[in-house]
């Protein structure tokens, strides 16, 4: 098999380790560093940005990370893929040029545009947004690198494009390529994420050290298998486990939909490939739906929050109280949206204040900033002499903070444009499928044989199941995963849709879908409109849902004695 491309990460959101570029440059051999840095609520942020100025809208960060870096990277030919144009790609590849100008290096820079949907928001029918963005796939960067582009910057192409793209230019795959393509977005799904791939936020952390993990890289064959792995000397790691977890990340089912290539999860396989490697192969494609996802932001009002922390007896009375106090003090006019939530953090004859007290969290919401902000703040602090003993809160009430709400579109995926700027200016249209298959879920797998268990114990799930959760706008994807085939012929039959509601009650009510990845002896759940109106709207305690998969595993429930 020929030589791999090397695809380094060095980046998942926009705030991640500023130092990655320069550890991936200088950690090891490298042909790409790509970087994602965009988000639903990253949108927003840059949406407000360009509110401010027209001629931002892209992410800072990085033109600062290619201030420090664009240099060794020239020196190391290693070229550069990255989203972080955000909404101003074109700002973004002009400001890299005068960068490099200043630097004197020669530099060929492109971008790819055409995701940005806001001046047609009317003929789509979207509801007057902040920004409105499509989901582009990767073969408007793969232009620009077979044009010569050193160094590609994107808006909105979906995560795994920035890896997809590169692998696409430098094997030469066709449209239709869809096995190396989907084992390419397999790959991309992985490193995307930056450090979740090589031992961070991993369930099972405990089993080897962590440290501050490095950053992942996809070594991707021309048949679009892949190895996972990192640089050497690296802190984390990057074992079947962390591969997986990072696999089930904010996806729902066996299909996962991107705009060149639909791939099969359930047919990918994961080995062991030596120390801090994990091979993905046997991935299978089909082709990508007719339509492209669109992200769509918009200003929903005025929000402000604050915290009394109750101490000792009465914490239900005193709760009350306050409550009743605030809202009383509100009746006028009330806010739109009044939140309360009382977590009882207090232990019984705690031998230190923190540890005797409660948190009673007030979180408001309205179009109008004096009602949120002013009103909601004064009164809250107006009870300080006048409420509950021992009053005090976290924080002093701020004044209201805008809030974004997001919601998703599907448009057709011909009505958008999609553009190559290459680095000499010319354009090239990078037309839409020409196949294309409707999205649809796939056939539910035949159960194995459960597993028979003489003895039980009462115990975490955690004790023998991992998990990832993440939000899409406003629901939650939580992944489950165990490490052998006896305990997933007893989870497979254990962990229903019925017992994951019992086990966290917050999802009563809600639509809730279980995916089966049998392969991976895994599952994801869906859980519909748990977090609202997505996390700019701050409608949840841990609104992106991080940790929901957490609180899976801390719940008990009775397990095998033979998997313990």
């Amino acid at each position: 098999m020929s030589a791999p491309l090397r695809v380094g990460n060095a980046s998942g959101f926009y705030g991640d380790r500023f130092s990655a570029v320069r550890e991936m440059l200088t950690g090891g051999p490298l042909d790409v560093l790509t970087g994602d840095y965009l988000a639903e609520l990253t949108m927003l942020i840059l949406g407000r940005d360009r509110m401010k100025d027209p001629a931002r809208g892209y992410a800072k960060t990085f033109l600062r990370q290619m201030e420090e870096n664009l240099g060794l990277a020239k020196e190391k030919g290693v070229r550069i893929v990255a989203n972080a144009g955000g909404l101003n790609p074109a700002g973004l590849a002009d400001a890299l040029r005068e960068l490099a100008a200043k630097l004197g290096l020669d530099v060929s820079v492109a971008h790819v545009e055409g995701d940005d949907l806001i001046a047609r928001a009317e003929e789509f029918g979207f509801e007057k947004p902040l920004t409105a963005n499509a989901y582009l796939g990767a073969w408007g960067i793969a232009e620009c690198l077979k044009a010569g582009a050193e160094v590609v910057v994107t808006g909105r192409v979906t995560d795994a494009s920035v890896i997809v793209g590169p692998a696409a230019a430098h094997f030469g795959w066709a449209r239709d390529d869809y096995d190396a393509l989907a084992g390419a977005v397999a790959a991309g799904h992985v490193i995307e994420c930056g450090a979740q791939a090589t031992g961070g936020n991993y369930s099972f952390f405990r089993e080897q050290p962590i440290g501050v993990p490095g950053f992942p890289l996809a070594e991707i064959h021309a048949d679009g298998s892949s190895v996972i792995t990192k640089h050497p000397d690296t802190g984390g790691v990057v074992n079947t486990g962390t591969v997986t977890a990072q696999l089930l990340y904010e996806i729902t089912g066996a299909r996962y939909a991107n705009p060149d290539v639909t791939a099969r999860f359930d047919t990918l396989s994961l080995s062991d490939d030596g120390p801090d490697r994990v091979r993905i192969s046997g991935v299978r494609g089909e082709a990508p739906p007719p339509t492209l996802k669109v992200c769509l932001n918009r200003l929903g009002g005025f929000r402000n929050e604050t915290t009394f922390v109750l101490t000792g007896l009465d914490i239900e009375e005193k709760a009350a109280l306050v409550k009743e106090q605030l809202e009383g003090a509100l009746a006028k006019r009330p806010p739109a949206e009044v939140r309360w939530t009382l977590a009882r953090t207090d232990h019984a004859d705690a031998d230190t204040e923190e540890r005797a007290s409660a948190l009673l969290h007030v979180a408001v919401k309205d179009n109008d900033p004096k009602i949120a902000g002013r009103a909601f703040s004064g009164a809250a602090i107006e009870l300080a002499l006048a409420s509950y003993p021992g009053f005090h809160v976290t924080a002093p009430p701020s004044d209201a903070a805008p809030f974004g709400v997001y919601s998703a579109a599907f448009v057709d995926a011909a009505a958008v444009p999609h553009v190559a700027v290459l680095p000499d200016g010319s354009n090239v249209d990078i037309a839409p499928a020409s196949e294309t298959v409707a999205l649809s879920e796939a056939d539910e797998p035949a159960l194995p044989e459960p597993l028979r268990a003489d003895k039980v114990r009462r115990v975490p799930l955690g004790l023998v199941a991992g998990a990832r959760s993440g939000d899409k706008g406003g629901n939650a994807n939580l992944g489950v995963w165990v490490r052998s085939e006896e305990a997933w012929r007893w989870l497979v039959h254990r962990l229903t849709v019925g017992e994951f509601r019992r086990l966290l009650p917050e999802t009563e009510g809600l639509p809730v879908t279980r995916h089966l990845l049998p392969n991976l002896w895994a599952m994801n759940f869906v859980v519909e409109g748990i977090l609202g109106d997505g996390v700019a709207s701050q409608a949840r305690f841990d609104p992106q849902a991080k940790a929901l998969g957490e609180w899976l595993r801390a719940r008990e429930l009775d397990v095998p004695e033979a998997l313990l």
